[in-house]
């Protein structure tokens, strides 16, 4: 029933699981970069850091949805539980002004919140303004322009949970861009782009008829699973150069956990691009390897450090 939609709802609340996810690897990487050094890591600025990116990721949620809900393309969307919108709007028209407003008033939320680190932390400023102005610009311009440029769109989520939350959290509670966790940003950067890739498959046909223009409309859905797995490629990568190179704890490694997942997600992009029931379950594992790899990485590194 449209009444039972909550006003929260184009917020996109389970989805929002994957900013705490990322952010418990930049915090992890940032921890152990201190106790090396033999310093204490401010958690309360922790904290904050992971509310404020936790604000921008439900400016970006709210925005999509009440451009996509102007646009008509949730009128259009094969809904699934991973892609195509909330459905929130749709059922609830009336609520479209109440996402706007939530749009805008929690990126003020994470503008305040840099600003505030900002003042706290001068010396900060080099490392944390141009990773907030992207940031910026990245939640105003990914509805409305970003999910016209393919490649771009391809790579636009994992630099927002990637580089510019994991260099972020660094600039935060270092003062600099620590090199482990920029080599580490790599891993939330291919994960990211893979969950928003394949989530994008069941919707070419209504991005299309709005004007969107996605790597799968612009290569076709059969011909991205060389993209899934390079990226995965790259996060994995990263991992092991990260552990290899710059002595991050093996016990980072537990993070691999998630590699047969993540290769089952390519097999099923290859064989089931267009049959989006099949799909769903490797969108399902998808968002599995999205979650639990950062997180398992953070363990490791805090039970290595």
């Amino acid at each position: 029933m449209p009444e039972q939609q909550p006003w929260w709802g184009p917020a996109r609340v389970p989805f929002l699981l994957l900013t705490p996810a990322c952010m418990a690897l930049g915090v992890a990487c940032c921890w152990w970069l201190v106790r090396q050094s033999g310093g204490i890591l401010a958690w309360p600025d922790a904290l904050l850091a992971v509310l404020g990116a936790l604000a921008a990721h439900v400016s970006v949620n709210a925005l999509n949805e009440y451009v996509d809900f102007k646009s008509g393309l949730d009128a259009l969307t094969q809904r699934t539980p991973f892609s195509g919108g909330s459905g929130v709007l749709p059922a609830r028209p009336e609520l479209a002004q109440t996402a706007l407003w939530m749009g805008c008033a929690s990126l003020g939320l994470a503008m305040v919140t840099g600003l505030y680190f900002l003042w706290r932390q001068p010396a900060a400023l080099p490392a944390l303004m141009p990773v907030g102005l992207v940031g910026v610009l990245l939640v105003v311009a990914y509805t409305p322009w970003v999910t016209r440029h393919p490649w771009l769109c391809l790579m636009a989520p994992g630099l927002g949970f990637g580089p510019l939350m994991m260099l972020g959290t660094s600039a935060v509670l270092l003062g600099h861009w620590g090199l482990p966790v920029a080599l580490m940003a790599l891993l939330p950067f291919g994960l990211v782009n893979n969950l928003l890739l394949l989530n994008q498959f069941p919707d070419v046909d209504a991005d299309r008829r709005v004007g969107r223009l996605t790597l799968p409309m612009l290569l076709g859905k059969t011909r991205c699973w060389p993209v899934l797995l390079m990226q995965y490629g790259l996060a994995y990568g990263a991992l092991l150069l990260a552990v290899w190179q710059l002595g991050l704890p093996a016990s980072a490694l537990l993070g691999l956990l998630t590699l047969p997942l993540a290769l089952n997600v390519v097999r099923g992009a290859r064989q089931h691009a267009e049959d989006t029931p099949a799909l769903l379950p490797f969108m399902g594992m998808n968002v599995v390897v999205n979650l639990l790899t950062p997180v398992l990485v953070a363990v490791g590194v805090v039970l290595g450090g």
